[in-house]
């Protein structure tokens, strides 16, 4: 997996950029999610990107659609559209809003932000997989502040009702959402008890930013016969060491010219070494 851990300091490098581009954006969860994007879109997902309605491909909803930025790097680097839209990120006439949007964006399967609706819409979605019988696995990810919504809970019902086992979910356990801490607010644990009493599979993820780990809690997610969530234990603003000291102040922050010259630094050191 060392070419995927080059890949992943890489969609780093790209998410700085973009965000240090505008000069503000959710750069916290963008920096979280990176090694489950870069997994997914390197050894699981069945996706064309000449053609990005395909029938019958995978799809990915990302229902913390803040963290767009990460999806935009890893859909440029795929070769969605030209990694010159990523410089244009929430600018006027953008095809990369914040959030992420199925209307402007090549690769996206679902718009998101209002939190919970894209996780409904993954369920949705899996059970029309399921009634066309495409052979297509629908993969979603949330966030921990956005699991106190009551949505997603539903969404989990109706999941398992209709054991939709070609739905494959990821919670970015990072511990953090934008007011404060998971536990300030409205703590989760035992999450993954949680997720099995709701009739689905789980596999915790202890260290979220392994690749290693990703993929075999992905494949074996693949053979269930139920649809499974991976709790992945990641870090708000992994590997920017100014994004991971802001803690919860990171979920949407300014980067001004020092600290992406900073953050370049340290990921160009990394690409090295």
């Amino acid at each position: 997996m060392l070419k995927l851990d080059k890949e992943c300091r890489i969609i780093r490098k790209l998410i700085l950029k973009t965000i240090g581009t505008l000069g503000v954006g959710h750069i916290g969860g963008s920096l979280s999610i990176v090694e489950a994007l870069v997994v997914l879109y390197a050894n699981h997902m069945n996706c064309d990107p000449q053609n990005p309605k395909m029938a019958g491909r995978d799809r990915l909803i990302v229902s913390k659609g803040h963290s767009g930025p990460a999806v935009y790097s890893v859909l440029a680097r795929k070769g969605y559209f030209s990694e010159d839209w990523l410089l244009t990120l929430n600018q006027p006439g953008t095809n990369l809003p914040s959030h992420c949007d199925m209307n402007l964006t090549p690769g996206i399967d679902m718009t998101t932000g209002s939190l919970g609706q894209g996780f409904s819409c993954a369920a949705g979605i899996a059970k029309a997989s399921k009634i066309r019988n495409d052979g297509a696995t629908i993969y979603a990810i949330i966030g921990d502040g956005e699991s106190q919504e009551g949505q997603i809970w539903e969404a989990s019902m109706f999941a398992s009702q209709h054991k939709l086992d070609n739905l494959i979910a990821f919670t970015d356990y990072n511990k953090m959402q934008i007011d404060g801490t998971i536990d300030e607010i409205c703590a989760l644990e035992p999450l993954d008890a949680k997720w099995r009493a709701f009739g689905w599979d789980v596999v915790v993820v202890k260290n979220g930013h392994d690749c290693n780990e990703i993929d075999s809690a992905i494949r074996f997610a693949k053979f269930s016969n139920k649809p499974t969530m991976i709790i992945l234990h990641t870090i708000k603003g992994n590997g920017i060491s100014f994004a991971e000291s802001a803690g919860v102040d990171s979920h949407s922050m300014q980067v001004n010219k020092e600290l992406l010259a900073k953050a370049m630094e340290e990921l160009e050191k990394a690409i090295i070494d």
